[in-house]
């Protein structure tokens, strides 16, 4: 039997700081061997023929950091868009990013734009990169967006539906994630892509992200592919005999 492979995997890369500190070296060491692994997981994705990758790169809550982590992240970002989107084009990969780029240098909003539109219209596969995202902050933008709508006259507030807030939430125009991965121990989604998860399969690993490489990926597509995914509707078996196996 072929093993069920996800259209669409976030990844929450966590685990570079405590990598750094369990190898000796600083911060920003990890934050670059986090760089490292980016290119080992994009290489499975193509590999096992996953469609998008999301990468949640910088949170919201990412601000709050250090001044010289913020710094060293952001200086990490801008080096990756220089010297990784040629190679990303010429595989044929679409790249597009989510979340607020206001309070980022014009230098680097421009990479960002710059990358976006460079490699627009591949079709290979799609990495999106989440930079000052918040899960929360993209259903307020939504929500917002239709607030304004009404105020115009042009919706009735009792018409808002589930579909038309989908189709305000960030990148509604590619699959839901099937899987969200996420690295380093910790079993929390930290308020990344709230209403995208509303039936993704979650996994979990004690796996630092510098140390999630191609067989850790393997794993994660393996253990998914072993769920049953019913997005809510019980099997006809289940109704059967009563709901005994009820999930």
């Amino acid at each position: 039997m072929s093993m069920i492979v996800p259209k669409h995997v976030a990844i929450i890369m966590d685990g570079n700081n405590r990598w750094a500190k369990r190898s000796g070296l600083p911060g920003p060491a990890g934050h670059r061997a986090g760089v490292e692994a980016v290119r080992g997981v994009l290489k499975a994705c193509q590999s096992h023929g996953v469609e998008v990758l999301t990468l949640f790169a910088f949170s919201s809550e990412n601000w709050g950091r250090p001044l010289p982590e913020v710094r060293a992240l952001l200086a990490l970002l801008s080096r990756y868009l220089r010297n990784e989107v040629k190679q990303l084009h010429k595989d044929g990969i679409r790249l597009r990013f989510i979340g607020q780029r206001e309070k980022f240098s014009p230098r680097l909003q421009h990479l960002m734009q710059q990358s976006e539109n460079l490699t627009r219209d591949n079709d290979r596969a799609t990495v999106v990169i989440a930079v000052d995202y918040g899960g929360q902050w993209d259903i307020t933008q939504a929500a917002r967006t239709l607030a304004e709508q009404v105020e115009r006259g042009e919706l009735r507030a009792q018409d808002i539906s589930v579909e038309m807030i989908d189709q305000n939430i960030s990148i509604s125009d590619l699959p839901r994630p099937d899987l969200c991965i996420r690295t380093g121990g910790d079993a929390r989604i930290s308020n990344f892509m709230l209403w995208h998860f509303a039936y993704s399969e979650l996994y979990f690993t004690e796996t630092l992200w510098p140390d999630f490489g191609e067989l850790e990926f393997a794993r994660a597509l393996e253990d998914y592919s072993q769920r049953e995914r019913r997005f809510g509707v019980r099997a006809a078996e289940d109704l059967v005999s009563g709901g005994e196996n009820n999930a």
